[in-house]
């Protein structure tokens, strides 16, 4: 009888880790959050993307409206060719801007809409023109490297 009891509890443990295993590859593949919405798909082009992937969340006043379909490379413009597919429920004017930022410090990087003024929405097909690329930590931190190592060399001149 003890045994029985014993091995009970040891399978149920051993079923809890395993499912708290398959939770946390899918929160890892970015595949928790799957939705069978109707979508429209936009593109739009960014000099740099940093470090988004595709999946990634499209977020508007910190709602999501969508996931990043498609990215791929113009081999004509050099730029980075994003594809949004945003959720039907959710319309956007035709001069709205794409930027994409990071959640936290080092977060994920996502794609942030800022909805615009015109009376027409985006339909499918349409390409977001306004865009803002990623910041690269790394940039930011070689600028202010050298903008303190050019202030150094100044001070010893005077």
């Amino acid at each position: 009888m003890q045994s029985k009891t014993l091995d009970f509890w040891v399978g149920l443990f051993v079923l809890l880790g395993a499912g708290a295993v398959f939770f946390l590859a899918l929160k890892a593949g970015n595949l928790s959050s799957l939705s069978f919405d109707q979508t429209y798909v936009v593109t739009t082009k960014f000099d740099n993307i940093g470090g988004l992937k595709p999946r990634a969340p499209v977020k508007s006043a910190g709602v999501v409206v969508g996931r990043v379909g498609n990215i791929s490379f113009d081999d004509k413009t050099f730029q980075a060719l994003v594809t949004l597919n945003l959720e039907s429920r959710y319309q956007f004017p035709k001069d709205s801007s794409a930027k994409i930022l990071t959640s936290g410090l080092l977060g994920e990087q996502y794609i942030g809409l800022e909805p615009g003024g015109d009376v027409n929405n985006l339909m499918a097909g349409d390409k977001i023109k306004m865009t803002q690329s990623a910041i690269v930590l790394e940039n930011l931190i070689s600028q202010f490297l050298f903008s303190k190592a050019a202030e150094g060399k100044g001070s010893d001149t005077k």
